[in-house]
């Protein structure tokens, strides 16, 4: 006799039969309620970006603990991580000169943990480098960023150089996890401590959006005016959602697989005290 279906467990088993605009349909309004429910529990929304930036220390921890506990960095891609870099380093920069504040820290401390597994994976790891599979060239990411920063960035009274600067360091963040989704994609499997460290950084990510989307919606609009004209603020947001849509795919199957796995142990569980039961 089969044990009764749970009511996430039939939940999930129609999620799972909708086709692909309806799912995408149903991740909006998720989102959408989470905004929602993040600006009721949540009263200083800044809390949002510094939590954004607790999780992606997070991650990295669990890449550091993969690293030292394994010793190997297979599907990890290395370009990820020095995208990553060089976004932080050129935001910290920003940080200093523009706006010192606790996110300086912040920034500070995730940039010394990805320096320290970018030495990791080149030097005392290099023999497990998945390089062929990491084969997304960088300067497909750099590039258009890089152009993009220089057509578009903030008309604020700063200097034009930190401008570009800025406008750069938020743009390539938002894509800076492409070569490792292509290494995800080239390996056809995914190791378990990097789908934590993906995980991580899509939650991070979705954090940092709903800070920058609520912040506008208390302010009425005014934080966009502040911002600068012209199509700086909307860009800014439209990269926020960007790398929020990138890895929802991702978490979608993340969670999926969580939720397919905490079903079996559950029905395993059932299924033996069943037996116990019955004896």
């Amino acid at each position: 006799m089969r044990p009764p279906r749970r009511p996430i467990q039939t939940v999930s088993l129609w999620v799972r039969r909708q086709p692909p605009k309806v799912k995408a349909f149903l991740a909006v309004i998720a989102g959408m309620a989470a905004l929602v429910l993040l600006r009721v529990i949540v009263h200083d929304h800044d809390n949002l970006f510094v939590a954004a930036e607790a999780v992606h220390s997070i991650g990295i921890s669990v890449l550091i603990y993969k690293l030292m506990k394994e010793k190997t960095c297979a599907g990890l891609s290395l370009k990820s991580q020095e995208l990553t870099a060089l976004f932080l380093s050129v935001r910290l920069y920003c940080s200093f000169v523009m706006e010192y504040d606790i996110h300086t820290f912040l920034d500070l401390s995730t940039l010394v943990t990805t320096l320290w597994v970018i030495y990791m994976i080149r030097f005392s790891l290099r023999s497990t480098y998945m390089e062929d599979k990491d084969n997304l060239p960088i300067y497909y990411v750099v590039v258009p960023c890089a152009v993009l920063a220089l057509l578009i960035h903030p008309s604020t009274s700063h200097h034009i150089i930190n401008r570009i600067f800025w406008a750069f360091c938020v743009y390539l963040e938002a894509v800076s996890v492409l070569p490792q989704l292509r290494v995800m994609q080239n390996t056809k499997i995914v190791e378990p401590f990097t789908a934590h460290y993906v995980f991580a950084l899509g939650i991070a990510r979705f954090l940092s959006c709903a800070h920058w989307v609520l912040q506008v919606l208390d302010s009425r609009g005014h934080l966009l005016i502040a911002l600068g004209y012209g199509l700086w603020p909307s860009i800014v947001l439209i990269s926020e959602i960007v790398q929020t849509f990138i890895l929802a795919d991702f978490c979608y199957y993340y969670v999926k697989r969580l939720n397919k796995l905490f079903l079996t142990t559950y029905s395993c569980y059932v299924g033996k005290q069943s037996l116990e039961l019955c004896n």
